[in-house]
């Protein structure tokens, strides 16, 4: 090897370390990384920031604009009203609902896809009187498999197609993924439907977000109470018909917890509790204790407004996700307070508002009623009831409809180039007033822009430096003698493992590569093994950290790490199964 490959060898393992150990955001790992190879040589300095003008990039970007304009044109919500309906089977439920999420997340980014139908599926859920656990699995794993079906779905295949047009010329078109994608969603949508929500563990009944999983929650003891003096103890059996836990107490800001049991309880004492949002609001009120900090409670009740209580989930691109309460300035920005905390995993050992929020957990928030939207879409998470943190222009459905559909059918036939259809779709949706001109670059989600436009480089310096072909040279001598369909299952089973952990972006980056390589070095159709890269990156069904829309359901489905594996491997290897026959007669060697 020679120097440089050992150095991107080193930059590629030190992010792929990174990434998996998850201490630090992916952006910022691959920024560092890209800025170490242009100190290191191995990157050119003129080089260094052509990944965020690359078509890939600004497609990804740009898509995430135009799935906003399809919400608020009300394009999304006439499909729901219509097909989903409460009364129907489980089996029913979950089938049309993935046929819908495959649907819209073939013309959409599948997180937001899933962002959008979440609320619908849970709500449904409660009205059903099923946990939402039960559907809220198959629902990502859906709006996973139907990004595959076409260019815009997702990322790695809009990385696919940019990559093979710098390689062999041309890109792939808006629908060349359908024939081998849209086999392996169909095939993957029928075994969620049928077989693969029967593999979710059993969970209680109760529908309601929150319901069998409940908030780590404080609530103060006001000046004058009556039960200042008594022992912390004295409350459990009270606790205990009200349906709380009182798991701990803090003191002068320090958590202390069943050591105090014996304790006498002083004024402006924090009890610690862990209940559902209703259970807790009741024994709150049986025992006139205040919400966690008095003076921030007075500060919501100083707008003369009453007060509601809302569910809120955490994606990773939130304004809190990896922050507290308090460093954000929820309180005195938004007038809000940060009530309890639902973690799927992981235990809370801090003050409620001190402690760091993560991807995945369901937030408890005391908002004056009429500004829940506002405190919702300021924090950037998804609320755990029906839709409706903006105005839907239900006037201009069609018009939003029609200048997509435009936009991709003069995409498909070559009119025109694809980031200048979706260009103009974002400008129409502006001009048309369907999506205000302020909120455009809030829809944006930068650091998946940050990590494409930091790799794309490092992805480019690793082929040039022969590093791809060393690889590709590697899995080729291991799969000598074999037939064409095992070196593509090779291939496939390889990207597919790597993006169970990895960020599906940077396994395509690296594996698209060496799948051309793979096939010039066979001397066959290097685009089979393009197509097995994009299913095989887009399939990571086996754990919460594979992909956006399952870190995302953590916490509403009440999940635990390893749930995932059980419906999500069989799905993996029924993909492997149909998409290589799919590949080998739709894109022959």
């Amino acid at each position: 090897m020679t120097q440089d490959q050992i150095i991107l060898f080193a930059l590629f393992g030190a992010v792929f370390g990174l990434l998996l150990w998850g201490r630090f955001r992916y952006d910022l790992v691959a920024f560092s990384a890209l800025m170490a190879g242009v100190v290191l040589g191995v990157v050119p300095t003129k080089d260094a920031f052509s990944g965020f003008g690359h078509p890939a990039t600004l497609v990804v970007a740009l898509v995430l604009v135009v799935s906003a304009g399809l919400v608020r044109s009300g394009a999304v919500f006439l499909i729901t009203r219509t097909l989903v309906d409460s009364t129907r089977g489980l089996g029913a439920h979950i089938a049309i609902m993935g046929g819908i999420g495959g649907v819209l997340s073939a013309f959409m980014n599948n997180v937001a896809a899933l962002a959008l139908l979440m609320p619908v599926d849970m709500q449904t859920a409660k009205k059903a009187g099923r946990a939402p656990g039960l559907t809220l699995m198959p629902l990502s794993f859906a709006t996973i498999l139907g990004g595959m079906v076409t260019l815009i779905g997702t990322p790695p295949n809009i990385i696919i197609a940019a990559i093979r047009e710098e390689s062999l010329g041309a890109p792939f078109k808006m629908f060349d993924f359908a024939p081998v994608g849209g086999v392996a969603a169909i095939a993957g949508l029928l075994f969620v439907a049928l077989i693969g929500w029967r593999l979710i563990p059993q969970q209680d009944a109760g529908g309601e977000p929150g319901d069998g999983a409940e908030y780590v929650s404080e609530l103060t003891v006001p000046e004058g109470s009556k039960h200042i003096g008594q022992r912390l103890e004295d409350l459990y059996e009270l606790a205990e018909k009200n349906d709380v836990a009182i798991v701990g107490l803090v003191r002068d800001g320090k958590r202390l917890f069943g050591m105090q049991r014996r304790g006498e309880i002083a004024a402006q004492d924090a009890l610690v509790i862990q209940a559902e949002p209703q259970a807790l609001d009741e024994f709150r009120a049986a025992l006139s204790l205040d919400f966690a900090e008095a003076k921030r409670e007075e500060r919501l009740r100083a707008a003369g407004a009453g007060l509601t209580q809302i569910e809120v989930v955490v994606p990773e691109t939130a304004r809190i996700a990896g922050k507290t309460a308090a460093s954000v300035g929820l309180n005195w920005r938004q007038g809000a307070a940060l009530m309890g905390i639902r973690r799927a995993n992981g235990r809370i050992r801090r003050q409620v508002r001190r402690t760091e929020v993560r991807p995945g957990d369901i937030l408890l928030l005391l908002v004056p009623q009429g500004h829940e939207a506002d405190v919702t879409e300021w924090l950037g998470c998804l609320p755990l009831a029906e839709r409706g943190l903006a105005v839907t222009q239900d006037d201009k459905v069609w018009l939003g409809i029609g200048m997509f559909a435009a936009a991709v059918i003069a995409a498909s036939l070559g009119w025109l180039y694809l980031p200048v259809a979706l260009g103009l779709v974002a400008v129409g949706f502006v001009l048309t007033r369907i999506l205000p001109i302020q909120e455009i670059y809030d829809h944006i989600e930068w650091p998946v822009v940050v990590l494409l436009g930091s790799m794309i480089p490092l992805g480019a310096a690793l082929e040039q430096s022969g590093g791809t072909e060393l690889i590709a040279g590697a899995l080729v001598g291991f799969t000598q003698g074999l037939p064409a369909w095992a070196i593509l299952t090779v291939l496939m089973v390889v990207t597919m493992t790597l993006s169970d952990v990895l960020n599906n972006t940077a396994t395509t980056i690296v594996a698209a590569p060496v799948g051309i390589q793979m096939a010039q070095s066979l001397g066959v159709n290097p685009d089979p093994f393009l197509m097995a890269v994009a299913v095989a990156a887009s399939c990571a069904f086996l754990t919460p950290i594979g992909h956006k829309n399952n870190t995302l359901i953590l916490g509403p489905g009440g999940y635990r790490f390893g749930d995932y594996w059980r419906t999500g491997l069989p799905l993996e290897v029924i993909i492997v199964a149909v998409s290589i026959p799919a590949i080998l007669v739709f894109w022959p060697l």
